[in-house]
């Protein structure tokens, strides 16, 4: 039989290969990994918060699934809705509110400028640093025009550095704009597709890690769930209570206080120096009540929150330690933004859930053989019985 003449000259006699052809095809598919991840590497922040909110979702969607009839697709589509009204609401709600409360400031600084503004009373008590503040506020805000003649100074000099602030902030903008867009898409299909895909996730951990898979399989989604529904939920509560506070104790925009309270409520000790803050103000205003009342209520339900539902919401079957918390969070806000309140301190629940597996698993290996010496008596022990 004659052999077809190949592209590129004639074609040789069978040969040994250099490499053989399972080691080509693992090369090869490491090759693969390698250039996926560097080309796509710029969307692993909105995929990677796709996975965790779908996660955390995933009991609600199987819900969800069910009334639907089992049909995917429109169970993936109502639930993107639901997420995205859940997103966009907040957010109309929170861009109308800052709206009015920064039109109400402008009209202060024109009013301001025109005819001048005394030193508030809370400033001029402040111990120490007061005389100096009121002096600056005198210099700079007190006298009539003296507001406008500092802002022109200062955008006359810096011109160029706000232009650029003005266009990163435009930038950055845009760019969470696609993440979440990219992000929304990402997790329609983790929704459509994500039993087949959790499957195939099975069939090749059992492959890699056949002894811990089984554990790692029930521990990770739980984590996952309880780490992000319960940060979410107490940073919700918190923020709701102490907004809640904020208005009954007088504090001028409680509603924009008790949102910044509940952002800062995912991070370690956020809270607490969010009402400590407010409290001092109070107090420094002449509201000693209201400044210790409420520096009271935040510490009583800071405690209840900390002994009572943090311990049950957040971390699931791994209880993290503070240390890692605050890593998860501090590394996840440095390399993803936002999102990395949430991702950070999922990834290190994950590394501690594997670590604290590890670690059992090799107390079990060191203790086995242990108790069978001890189930098996030796012969000499049982005739003297």
């Amino acid at each position: 039989m004659q052999r077809e003449s190949r592209w590129l000259g004639p074609s040789g006699p069978a040969r040994t290969p250099l490499i053989p052809s399972i080691s080509a095809a693992r090369w090869l598919l490491v090759l693969v990994v390698a250039a996926g991840v560097y080309f796509f590497y710029g969307f692993a922040v909105p995929v990677l918060a796709a996975l965790v909110i779908g996660f955390a979702s995933w009991p609600l969607y199987r819900r969800l699934l069910e009334r639907v009839g089992g049909n995917t697709t429109i169970a993936a589509t109502v639930a993107i809705v639901l997420i995205v009204t859940f997103l966009v609401l907040p957010i109309v709600f929170a861009v109308t509110y800052t709206t009015g409360e920064v039109r109400e400031w402008v009209a202060w600084a024109v009013h301001a400028n025109r005819s001048g503004a005394p030193t508030p009373q809370w400033i001029i008590a402040l111990p120490f640093a007061g005389p100096y503040l009121d002096e600056l506020w005198t210099k700079y805000i007190g006298s009539p025009g003296s507001m406008g003649e500092v802002i022109q100074a200062v955008s006359g000099a810096n011109i160029g550095n706000i232009y650029r602030a003005i266009l990163a902030a435009g930038g950055g903008a845009f760019h969470l704009l696609l993440t979440l867009l990219f992000m929304l898409i990402a997790l329609f299909f983790v929704y459509r597709d994500g039993s087949a895909f959790s499957r195939q996730i099975d069939m090749l951990g059992e492959r890699i890690l056949p002894n811990r898979w089984e554990r790692i399989s029930r521990v990770v989604p739980a984590t996952i769930s309880s780490t992000v529904m319960g940060m979410t939920l107490i940073a919700i509560g918190e923020g709701i209570v102490l907004g809640v506070a904020y208005w009954i104790a007088g504090v001028p925009s409680p509603v924009t206080l008790g949102v910044l309270t509940g952002i800062m409520a995912l991070i370690p000790g956020g809270a607490p120096l969010s009402f400590t803050l407010v409290s001092v103000y109070l107090l420094a205003s002449g509201s000693h009540i209201a400044g210790v009342g409420l520096f009271v209520w935040g510490t009583v339900e800071l405690f209840i929150v900390d002994k009572t539902l943090r311990p049950k919401l957040v971390g699931g079957p791994i209880k993290l330690p503070f240390l890692p918390t605050f890593f998860g969070l501090v590394g996840g806000v440095k390399t993803m933004g936002f999102l990395g309140l949430f991702i950070g301190p999922v990834l290190m629940a994950l590394i501690v859930a594997i670590w604290r597996e590890w670690m059992h698993e090799v107390r079990d290996a060191e203790a086995g053989p242990q108790v069978m010496i001890d189930e098996q008596a030796p012969p000499g022990s049982r005739a003297a019985e």
